[in-house]
This record gives structure tokens, C-alpha cells and sequence, in this order.
């Protein structure tokens, strides 16, 4: 399974977002600008991120988005999903012979498992609490 720059930017602005949570709306501009990125991109991606009701527009001068939720109630498996699909190593493992498939699954799994437990808070705070578990973030 390879994420796009779809799930890694989309994850960027999550992390920004989490990071400004409680501070008001945080424009896209703004995110572009810090992480050296598109903001044409960045709009393309928050549509489904608001679609999906993980953020919220805020419209006006000093407008921008925050998010939807609180930082520990979104995972990196949400962000990922929207943006990237299902997640899956390969396509079509019911054709693949039993002992492959039983591999297949249990990549899957592995990295479901990673992904749908790590939240933004974790990802927005990393390095300021001090690391719980140094291979965390490692598949």
C-alpha cells in the first residue's frame, strides 16, 4: 500500500489544524505557505474533509477552517480513508491462494490497526510530550 500525496498533505493539514485547535480558523493559505505547498492542492483535498464532516469552513475576513472534532476523536485511518479509499495492499485477494491471502489480511490488518489508533492529538503533539513509543509512527 503506497499513500498519495492526497492522505500525506491531507494529514498535514489535519496536523496543522489539531495544532491551532482552540485558537480559531486557520487558512489554507496559511498551511501552504508554512509547509512550502499548493493551496490550489490543499482546496481540493479539504472538500472531502469537510464533506466528510472532519472540518469546518469559516467564512469572512479572518476566516479559514478548524476541525470538526476534538483532536483525540479523529484518527489518521479516518484522514486516510476519505482521501486515499479503502485501505488494502493489494486488490483482489479472493483470487490469491489461501496461505497469500492469509498474509494480505494480515498486512491489512497491521496497518488498519496503526492508522485507526493513532489520533491528530497524537500526531499534533508528537515530540511535545516526549515519545511513549519510538516506533509509533513506523509500519
Amino acid at each position: 500500500m503506497k499513500i498519495s500525496t492526497k492522505g500525506r498533505y491531507g494529514l498535514t493539514i489535519m496536523i496543522a489544524l489539531a495544532k491551532n485547535s482552540g485558537k480559531g480558523p486557520l487558512s489554507l493559505k496559511t498551511i501552504a505557505q508554512e509547509h512550502g505547498l499548493s493551496e490550489h492542492y490543499l482546496e481540493q483535498l479539504v472538500a472531502p474533509l469537510r464533506n466528510a464532516s472532519l472540518v469546518k469552513s469559516i467564512r469572512g475576513a479572518y476566516g479559514g477552517y478548524i476541525l470538526a472534532k476534538e483532536p483525540s476523536e479523529i484518527t489518521a485511518g479516518d484522514i486516510i480513508r476519505i482521501l486515499e479509499g479503502p485501505i488494502t495492499p493489494v486488490e483482489g485477494i479472493e483470487d490469491e491462494e489461501p496461505a497469500k491471502q492469509e498474509l494480505w489480511i494480515r498486512i491489512r490488518d497491521a496497518v488498519k490497526d496503526v492508522l485507526d489508533t493513532t489520533t491528530l492529538e497524537d500526531l499534533s503533539t508528537y515530540g511535545e510530550k516526549g515519545v511513549q513509543d519510538p516506533y509509533m509512527f513506523y509500519i
